[in-house]
């Protein structure tokens, strides 16, 4: 988790909102990617999104079983469906999203027993560094 809020930071330099993602397998990074939705012009650009097109491209396979994703905010509809469709193994989250975050905040999207995959999920660890940086940068903001 350490390393994804390493990549929030960058996210955070480049003035968009500061979420880092990894993915991981047999603790091998296979990819990881940070919030770009505004320098790439891009609605889909968000850091778990990013880091699933590199471990994909990396391992040759849209398909990531056995593996966990890092991230540094409680995932959307949109991340957690790709995590779904990607068969990723696990999710581990830092920070609860209360207005978006579909995993356990506005709802149990992954703990949906009609999907055809299961992601078992932990949030809640280094929370208060992911909210800490959320929080600045939306202070800084306004």
């Amino acid at each position: 988790m350490r390393r994804a809020l390493e990549l929030a930071d960058r996210a955070a330099a480049h003035q968009e909102v500061p979420i880092g993602a990894l993915v991981v397998r047999e603790g091998q990074l296979l990819g990881e990617g940070w919030n770009q939705v505004i320098s790439a012009s891009d609605p889909t650009a968000h850091a778990e999104i990013v880091a699933l097109r590199a471990a994909a491209r990396r391992v040759g396979n849209y398909r990531l079983p056995d593996t966990t994703v890092y991230v540094t905010l409680e995932p959307c509809t949109m991340c957690a469906g790709a995590l779904v469709h990607a068969r990723v193994a696990q999710l581990v989250f830092a920070a609860s999203e209360p207005r978006a975050g579909v995993v356990c905040s506005t709802c149990s999207m992954l703990d949906e027993p009609r999907f055809n995959h299961r992601v078992q999920w932990q949030g809640g660890v280094l929370a208060a560094e992911s909210s800490y940086r959320l929080q600045a940068f939306f202070r800084e903001r306004r």
